[in-house]
């Protein structure tokens, strides 16, 4: 018992250190993991072998992973992939075996062992690329989603996969046991049964999991939400996860494929939420202690023993895989930065390519030395991914601006002027057409523009920060400018320069929060609009309604609040400064205190000028009519 606590306190102390440090550094939580189990295993030397045990554990974050992940899809999501998985995910699985096999036809391989590896490399890691491509709020863009449908295509290969390796057993090749360890437990249906009674076992399994998520979680559900006990849901969430992760592996098939069958199945559910929200602590500690793992595994031994050459090697092969994925992004139309995207994502190879070598060994196919050098290159492989991600990051926004659209002429003047057209300022320039006054709209973002001309809204794109391009805009001239851009400091710049060229131009902008509202009010902003709390009045206006006020108070409650945020708003802007972070602003500090201490008492005063407002003590004026 002290050994596991000793060991569970070095891997959490290693992540909490680690991690944190890693994301201020802009190298994100993944590298952050792999890092600490670097530090704690090759380098420190505080964990030993135990570490490939605990990786067999730690891989069903994985499994977790794609349970919510499938949570989030529904089935004609799927079925609208179906193309991308077919094609896309089944090329890139073909064309990137087939390369690898080639190059290691070249160094000398047979032919059984070259598509083994082939076999191997050809599948990319799901945890580390869904977890990176969400934390950087890439999965919706298109290079996100056709990654993520080449991951899900490479899931569903490894089941042919495996399936395939006996059949490639070298007879002189004995090895002496299995490399990492049994991935797959002793129980199995399958055992002893022709083929035809293995499909049909499998094709059973699967409709189990289909037919049990559309019928039994339900009212299993409902019956568990009625004990109202918090830790039941969990528990039955967990136990839908690891049961259905069993069954899939006694069959032969793929865990984390039968889970996100089971999550896309309860996408629809009324239950999805409460599922999620109990898998993902679990799914996010489980998938941080597979990057620690990964990490405390890599074998620095063997690699300094050869250094450059396993460095070459894995350097080839993401540079094989970098290369397939990047013609397959062309042949299906993937453009700009998310073929960038596209083909660095996936260059890597993944945690199911430990299973393929455990596999390839057990069965004589791949010497144990071998598999040994190959299980090192998939773990540098992973190690340098996060690194693609931030040469993606470079790579994209040169290719942003080296490959940027022509911007518009503007051949029109107006009274008004928009300048970014995204949810917020499409409000006002509807508004603004409604009433008859003529706009000119502006936005860097050639997408929203394409997407107002479809619907026969003109528009120009350009940057806003060129004055030559606000000057043909009218600006010397304009009675209103709209600054609603997404980029706080450009929109700051914009509203300074509207104030040199035109000092009585009346500027109404966005703010992202309250530091944003000082520095656009020192810009010289006549009127701030900060981007949520208009709507946040607004639903306090149905709270107070649901509490049974009468609508005239309501309003006047809404108005008296507003006013009293505004003057305290206006008067902290006096004491903002720029220069110096508002925690460490003592002036500011202390009248912020002393506004909050007064706020509650000059709001409740202003508001008994119009309404008595009702307390929760009080009998309901309802029931008393």
């Amino acid at each position: 018992m002290d050994i596991f606590l000793l060991q569970a306190t070095i891997y959490l102390a290693a992540a909490c250190i680690a991690v944190p440090l890693a994301k201020r550094a802009g190298l994100g939580s993944v590298l952050g993991y792999l890092i600490a189990g670097v530090l704690i295993g090759p380098v420190l030397g505080l964990v030993g072998s135990e570490t490939q045990d605990l990786q067999h554990f730690a891989e069903f974050g994985v499994v977790m992973m794609l349970f919510v992940v499938g949570l989030e899809l529904e089935p004609r999501a799927l079925w609208d992939m179906r193309h991308r998985l077919i094609g896309l995910g089944g090329l890139q699985v073909a064309l990137t075996t087939l390369s690898i096999m080639g190059a290691c036809l070249a160094l000398g391989q047979v032919w059984s062992i070259s598509l083994a590896i082939g076999l191997t490399f050809s599948l990319s890691s799901t945890a580390i690329v869904v977890q990176t491509l969400n934390e950087k709020s890439l999965m919706n863009a298109k290079g996100g989603r056709s990654a993520f449908s080449v991951l899900l295509s490479q899931d569903i290969a490894v089941i042919p996969m495996l399936a395939l390796v006996p059949l490639l057993a070298l007879p002189d090749l004995h090895n002496a046991g299995t490399h990492g360890g049994d991935h797959g437990g002793a129980l199995s249906l399958t055992d002893g049964l022709p083929a035809w009674g293995v499909t049909l076992v499998t094709i059973g399994a699967v409709i189990a999991v289909i037919l049990m998520g559309i019928y039994l979680t339900r009212p299993v559900f409902r019956f568990i939400a009625k004990a109202h006990l918090r830790e039941m849901f969990t528990a039955i969430a967990l136990l839908l996860v690891v049961g259905i992760a069993l069954l899939m592996t006694t069959v032969g098939l793929s865990a984390a494929l039968g889970t996100f069958l089971a999550g896309v199945v309860l996408a629809n559910s009324e239950f999805r939420h409460e599922l999620e929200s109990d898998v993902e602590p679990f799914k996010g500690l489980l998938l941080g202690l597979f990057f620690i793992t990964v990490g405390a595994g890599i074998n620095f031994t063997l690699l300094f023993g050869n250094f450059f050459a396993i460095i070459g090697m894995t350097l080839g092969v993401m540079l094989i895989k970098g290369a397939v994925l990047y013609v397959l992004a062309v042949l299906f139309k993937i453009r700009g930065r998310d073929r960038l995207l596209f083909a660095l994502s996936l260059a890597q190879a993944g945690e199911f390519g430990f299973v393929m070598l455990s596999t390839t060994v057990m069965n004589n196919v791949i010497p144990t030395e071998l598999s040994q050098t190959l299980s090192l290159i998939v773990a540098l492989s992973m190690l340098f991914t996060p690194l693609l991600f931030i040469l993606f990051d470079k790579l994209a926004v040169h290719k942003s601006t080296s490959h940027a659209p022509e911007q518009d002429e503007i051949d029109e003047q107006g009274t008004v002027i928009i300048v970014g057209i995204g949810r917020f300022g499409q409000v006002i320039n509807r508004m603004a057409l409604a009433a008859g006054i003529k706009t000119v709209v502006i936005d860097h973002h050639i997408d929203q523009i394409d997407n107002m001309r479809r619907f026969g809204v003109k528009g120009y794109f350009g940057d806003p920060s060129r004055p030559e391009l606000m000057h043909a805009a009218g600006l010397p001239e304009a009675k209103i400018l709209i600054v609603a851009v997404d980029d706080k400091k450009a929109a700051v710049n914009l509203v300074k320069h509207a104030k040199k060229v035109n000092p009585n131009v009346h500027i109404i902008a966005r703010a992202y929060d309250r530091n944003h509202v000082y520095e656009l009010y020192q810009a010289g902003a006549n009127d701030i609009v900060r981007e949520t709390f208009d709507s946040a009045i607004r639903a306090s206006k149905y709270m107070l309604e649901q509490m049974d006020w009468a609508p005239f108070d309501i309003d006047m409650a809404a108005e008296s609040f507003v006013k009293s945020d505004r003057s305290a708003l206006a008067e902290l802007a006096e004491l903002w400064d720029p220069n110096i972070p508002p925690e460490k602003n003592k002036a500011y500090i202390e009248r912020a205190i002393e506004i909050n201490s007064d706020f509650h008492t000059g709001f409740l005063a202003n508001l008994a000028k119009f309404v008595e407002p009702k307390r929760d003590d009080e009998t309901d004026p309802k029931a008393s009519e």
